[in-house]
């Protein structure tokens, strides 16, 4: 099945017998194609004594951990292909993640992330309330996953307002004039989820603003770190921002800058799904062997997208658990899965909790 093909199906449509060959066929011809044009990628492979005219069933191929991204360039294009270097976010002197992105897999990131988010937004574009300043894209030196994301969701957006001003001040005026123009109408909010806890709810709670968003629908992702420090869980994050702007649609999402595009939304049940662009596994730190269900253990990502760096198969930092496969309430196909948190002493990277890291 082609990329193509893969791309046109409705992302929470494959059961587990049908997304397994789909994701067998892609994720060995993406092992192939690394191996042939990546030398990097090639001297690992050789490495494991995989039979690389053989490859196994996709949980069983090789995983690169997200770190080597830190410490080489990968890629599989030649250096004059490329359009596109992606970064990490990273704290001073943190060596950041680059990932090269050819024509073909930006626009690939860029289709299955509008198949994802559409499921939760549907087709129109709607307004837009962005939980961050428009320095973010102004500055180099912070435009990074964080303005990378506000750009790449800013694509489902009819008219965009930013919430902060430059100096990360709650920008009121601007959105009581923005919600009285587009009142009555669906808002998409997006952010990060520290600043959206930092910069607009306590701030919210400060003044005696309280917007009225109960047509609201927010996106955020970017790290729990900073908050569970905090003992702020998801479920009280979601009944704080209900009770200063009326919001009741806030939906999580897992990803990350060495797979974008094939983000892991959480539905209305409180699960993050994986779609059919990706899959989630869980190794046991031990050995690496697979987790059971309900197992915790080290998240490993695959994605059918990278095919300008060898990114589609990933051993994260971050630890999880497999919940279950097709069965949730919510009625999307596919594992959905819970974060419990970062491995020990691994560095602090999301967008988010890395920008939380000011506030120690």
């Amino acid at each position: 099945m082609t990329i193509e093909e893969i791309l046109n199906i409705p992302p929470y449509s494959l059961d587990k017998h049908d997304k397994s060959g789909m994701l067998n066929e892609r994720l060995r011809h993406l092992t192939m194609h690394h191996y042939q044009h990546c030398p990097e990628y090639r001297r690992m492979i050789n490495a494991t004594n995989i039979n690389i005219d053989h490859l196994p069933d996709y949980t069983e191929l090789p995983f690169l951990p997200v770190r080597l991204f830190k410490e080489f360039d990968l890629m599989s294009i030649p250096r004059e292909e490329v359009v596109k270097t992606m970064t990490s976010s990273g704290t001073t002197g943190q060596a950041v993640s680059k990932i090269y992105l050819d024509k073909t897999t930006a626009g690939n990131q860029t289709k299955a992330l509008v198949k994802i988010v559409t499921n939760y937004l549907g087709t129109q574009r709607v307004p837009m309330l962005i939980i961050d300043s428009p320095e973010v894209l102004k500055n180099r030196f912070m435009f990074s996953a964080r303005g990378a994301g506000i750009i790449g969701f800013s694509i489902f957006s009819s008219k965009r307002q930013y919430a902060l001003n430059d100096k990360m001040e709650l920008d009121i005026e601007g959105m009581k004039a923005f919600l009285e123009e587009n009142k009555n109408q669906p808002i998409f909010l997006f952010g990060f989820t520290f600043m959206i806890w930092q910069h607009f709810y306590k701030k919210l709670v400060e003044s005696d603003f309280r917007p009225d968003l109960s047509n609201g629908i927010m996106i955020h992702g970017g790290g729990w770190k900073k908050l569970t420090n905090e003992q702020v869980h998801p479920n009280e994050f979601k009944s704080r921002l209900k009770d200063v702007c009326g919001i009741r649609q806030v939906y999580d999402y897992y990803g990350m800058v060495e797979q974008t595009g094939s983000i892991c939304m959480e539905c209305p049940e409180g699960h993050l799904h994986a779609p059919i662009f990706s899959d989630v596994i869980i190794r046991r730190s031990a050995d690496f062997s697979r987790a059971n269900h309900g197992e915790e253990g080290i998240i490993q990502v695959v994605s059918v997208l990278p095919e300008s760096y060898p990114g589609h198969s990933l051993l994260t930092e971050d630890l999880g658990l497999i919940l279950g496969e097709d069965d949730c309430l919510c009625g999307r196909k596919g594992k959905y899965f819970k974060i419990k948190g970062r491995i020990k002493n691994a560095e602090i990277r999301g967008c988010s909790d890395t920008y939380a890291t000011k506030f120690r």
